[in-house]
């Protein structure tokens, strides 16, 4: 259905179009873009929440303000009474602090470390790990409870294992690997053991003898850690094993508690991560019920939240099983009780479930893939609505209850601006516009987003920044910038902020994003293409990209660069050796160069295990196609990556030599996956020295030569 736009939306389109005036637009300087950054926005106002339903929390001027959504009107803004006690380590003791400037506690008193404090639901408890076990200890009378007795430098209770941490957990648990029940009566934890997991030694040249890191690593095909899951008692006890077999090839994901805290859901995959089944878990005898089950014949991803209705009417998960991903409302039983979404387009996540309005609000990807906008559906099913406005992304804060949402807003050629809106997508006022009146007196190289079809026939994006005064025949090198990894994409029409990109366009690099069938605008249907061949439809699909941009006028295809990191460098890598009739040139920064030297769980999600998969694993490998190499590249990579091992980057640097060709190589001495400080600058430095001698030919400005 058309929706039509408010006047002062439509108008959008005219007045990027409108002359800046009599005055001539200026060009930014070196300056302006580097030593002393110009704003060529205005800031948007800083919302940082809602204090209400019909009130949101701005902050001006250092001071929170609450506004009326109705009327605009504002006052001061007071945070209600804190109502939950924190808990924080220092000097690896645990302490908890009670709101309200009440009195800071010290619940532990020892030399060894303790991590991960956690409070209980209810703050009387606060559990954590130290040497490998799981405590807890009692706020109340600082009594410490001790579940486990066996941690070691392979055994770890309630501390994930590095794989589990990477991939399955994630960062963010900071390797924490326990959860409280919602009744606080109970804690759920996994048992990990690593003894058979192989070492990875990690070498640190640091003083006379240095000395190596020694890292519990699974790699593709090695054997995992062992895991066990169980249930023990607040107050200790007897510790329930939940029935698996920990002998069994198999992964847990993130375990969730049903709202009463009578089970423990525990999501179970075997290795080959195509069937994920989640089981609930009785706390009291370990016994396992199946609920859920979905097959797929690639493979599957873990479920990140389950949304549970209340009075055990039903739960809401996120799956990609039609190939797209969709809502599914499940009864307690585990058994379909309706789709709440479907079609070609994927939803991203949900924000809010109303079940008096029996309404689910979600932001989804459906207008266009490279955009979200804000949708609501019906928990009965029916086609969502759409809240958000006309040809724009739109990023949201959405008001308790759902009735209003604030919206920032923009494209690529249009800068954010701010509006808020109530549930049926009305606009009450415009909020705020970054398109100030410095925009309009720069003049800014150009940004389009255009499509390119695949040797197959798919329609895939790019975003291509022009050079900022392009002369008519003349050519002008290009510079790709890529992750390219499974489900990452980066070709999006949202403004993007970025002086030096401004820089690059002045001394005229055609800058180019690209984003290939696995990056998530054709959904799952699309990843499903690299199952068992990971890289190889990916580095075809940009050299197909860089093929057709280099027909289009002013393109030089005899300086086709390519750069990125981690994924990104394994792509760079591919585009020098496997794409090198395409691509000429390439920076590689901490790149995988052979998928049977990445960790157990990411690279069988895709590949499958080598021993299944032997021409997969040859064929996705930058050293088998060494020999091809021509042109050249920048390999970078830091001596200590703890994810990505410089492993990677020594094998395919001794191909090289051994086959007698020239590349270049930047290692960064005790550096991990990425790296800062001085070391980040002198990388950026010599990026900008790569691309001014090879792409850009032309003199290094000064300022990126370093002291030298």
């Amino acid at each position: 259905m058309y929706k039509s736009l408010p006047v002062w939306i439509a108008g959008l389109t005219m007045l990027a179009a409108m002359p800046a005036g009599a005055q001539e637009k200026k060009e930014l300087t070196f300056d302006q873009i580097f030593t002393r950054p110009v704003s060529i926005t205005e800031p948007l106002p800083v919302v940082r929440g809602w204090a209400n339903k019909d009130h949101y929390i701005e902050a001006r001027s250092g001071q929170a303000l609450s506004v009326d959504v109705k009327t605009g009107s504002t006052a001061p803004y007071t945070p209600p009474p804190a109502t939950g006690a924190t808990v924080s380590v220092k000097k690896n003791d645990v302490y908890v602090q009670m709101p309200n400037g009440g009195e800071e506690i010290r619940v532990t008193n020892n030399e060894a470390v303790e991590k991960n404090p956690t409070l209980s639901p209810d703050e009387k408890y606060v559990a954590f790990t130290r040497n490998n076990n799981l405590y807890a200890v009692e706020v109340a009378t600082k009594k410490e409870i001790q579940y486990t007795t066996d941690g070691s430098d392979v055994i770890y209770n309630g501390w994930a294992s590095w794989v589990y941490y990477e991939e399955i957990l994630g960062r963010p648990s900071r390797y924490r690997a326990f959860w409280w029940s919602p009744d606080s009566k109970k804690i759920a934890f996994m048992r990990f053991d690593d003894s058979k997991v192989p070492v990875f030694p990690i070498y640190s040249e640091v003083g006379q003898h240095g000395f190596l890191e020694n890292t519990r690593y699974p790699k593709a095909g090695d054997t995992n850690p062992e895991v066990k899951l169980a249930v023990v008692p607040v107050a200790g006890g007897k510790i329930t094993w939940a029935d698996f077999n920990e002998k069994d090839d198999q992964y847990f994901g993130q375990p969730f508690w049903s709202p009463d805290g009578s089970a423990l859901w525990a999501q179970w995959m075997p290795r080959e991560q195509n069937n994920l089944i989640i089981y609930a878990i009785d706390p009291q005898t370990g016994a396992k019920k199946a609920l859920y089950d979905e097959k797929q014949k690639t493979w599957i991803d873990w479920f990140t939240d389950i949304y549970f209705l209340q009075g055990n009417k039903g739960f809401i998960v996120k799956s990609d099983i039609s190939g797209w991903d969709h809502l599914y409302l499940h009864n307690m039983d585990g058994s379909l009780k309706q789709q709440l979404t479907s079609g070609n387009w994927r939803v991203r996540e949900i924000l809010l479930i109303d079940e008096k309005k029996q309404a689910v609000y979600f932001t989804a990807r459906k207008e266009a893939t490279t955009r979200f906008d804000l949708y609501k559906a019906n928990l009965k099913g029916g086609e969502p609505q759409r809240l958000t406005f006309g040809e724009f992304s739109h990023d949201v804060k959405l008001s308790p209850g759902g009735d209003y949402f604030i919206t920032t807003y923009s494209n690529l050629n249009t800068p954010p601006r701010m509006a808020l809106l109530d549930e049926k997508g009305k606009v009450i006022r415009e909020l705020g516009n970054a398109r100030g009146a410095n925009f309009d007196s720069y003049k800014l190289a150009p940004t389009e987003l255009k499509t390119y079809k695949t040797r197959d026939g798919l329609t895939l994006p790019l975003t291509i920044i022009w050079p900022l005064n392009m002369e008519p025949g003349k050519k002008y090198p290009v510079l790709v910038s890529i992750y390219g990894g499974p489900d990452a994409g980066t070709v999006y029409d949202t403004w993007r902020a970025n002086l030096a990109s401004q820089w690059y366009a002045k001394e005229g690099l055609i800058q180019v994003a690209i984003d290939n069938r696995a990056a998530g605008h054709l959904g799952k249907v699309g990843m499903n293409y690299i199952h068992r061949q990971l890289g190889k439809y990916e580095i075809e699909d940009y050299m197909d990209a860089a093929t057709w941009l280099g027909t289009q006028p002013g393109v030089d295809a005899s300086r086709m660069g390519i750069t990125g990191g981690s994924f990104g460098g394994y792509m760079s890598c591919m585009a020098l050796t496997y794409g090198a009739e395409v691509f000429t040139h390439g920076m590689a920064n901490f790149s995988v160069t052979d998928w049977q030297l990445y960790d157990s769980h990411y690279t069988e999600r895709f590949m499958d295990l080598p021993k299944d998969n032997v021409e997969g694993y040859k064929v996705t490998s930058v050293l088998t196609h060494a020999q091809k190499y021509k042109g050249l590249l920048r390999i970078v990579h830091g001596t200590m990556d703890d994810n990505v091992h410089l492993q990677n980057t020594i094998q395919l640097v001794n191909l090289f030599q051994d086959q007698g060709k020239h590349f270049e190589l930047m290692l960064y001495p005790g550096e991990r996956h990425g790296w800062g400080g001085a070391k980040g600058a002198h990388s950026r430095n010599e990026t900008y020295r790569f691309v001014y001698a090879n792409l850009l030919q032309k003199p290094l400005p000064k300022y990126f030569q370093g002291t030298n």
